[in-house]
């Protein structure tokens, strides 16, 4: 069976560092798809505007492997304890399809793109393939009583992030909320603790580097890319 691409989705996230990892998370995270020129026919939107959010069925397109494991080791338990690859939400999969659900903002009809559906709370990064969207129903896909295993609570803690004033005058102001968003929920990979080590994530067109010590999240940088 061969997939088609149907459309590609931009977001602020050139690299796979500081992608929410989860979608929904951070909700004020914009994302925009565009699909691809045999799929722009506008009737395929139809009624999309009749519901507030969507599945999104993607490539992990930066996590290809030629071999598979059964097992898998998940941020989430400090990268030191496997659990099998299909009770995770790993990329390293046999086929290396993700998940999302988004909120739809608006879906509009341009010129020259056709349909574009502008999302938000997309945990993608900028330029992934997306195989298919589908509407999000919530009598058959909410489940209040699900059980999660071991990632049935969000992380529990939230960083205070430390960004000065003439920093923060460096990122454009549609930008801001998310940014500080992402870093709040602590961007680096979960089995890192160095406070003394320097990271660097790219957002949008900057390059923001910074270091945590305990709960606090300093920016020390910002330059443009």
């Amino acid at each position: 069976m061969i997939l088609q691409v149907i459309a590609h989705i931009h977001t602020e996230f050139p690299t796979k560092f500081g992608i929410p990892r989860q979608s929904g998370i951070i909700e004020s995270l914009q994302g925009t798809i565009v699909f691809e020129p045999e799929y722009r026919n506008p009737e395929a939107v139809r009624g999309l505007e009749e519901f507030s959010h969507l599945w999104l069925i993607w490539e992990f397109s930066e996590a290809k492997r030629e071999s598979w494991s059964p097992t898998v080791r998940p941020p989430r338990l400090g990268g030191n304890v496997r659990k099998g690859v299909f009770a995770t939400r790993s990329p390293f999969r046999p086929n290396p399809i993700g998940l999302s659900s988004v909120k739809l903002e608006k879906a509009e009809i341009d010129p020259k793109l056709g349909p574009v559906l502008h999302v938000s709370g997309a945990d993608l990064m900028n330029g992934t393939p997306i195989y298919d969207i589908k509407p999000y129903i919530v009598y058959t896909d909410s489940h209040p009583d699900a059980v999660s295993g071991f990632a049935d609570k969000p992380a529990e803690y939230l960083l205070d992030v430390d960004f000065p004033e003439e920093l923060l005058a460096q990122v454009p102001e549609t930008q801001r909320e998310s940014l500080i968003a992402v870093l709040t929920h602590d961007p680096r990979p979960q089995y890192q603790d160095d406070p003394e080590r320097v990271y660097g994530m790219a957002f949008g067109n900057l390059e923001i580097k910074f270091k945590v010590d305990g709960m606090q999240l300093i920016v020390l940088e910002i330059t443009k890319k």
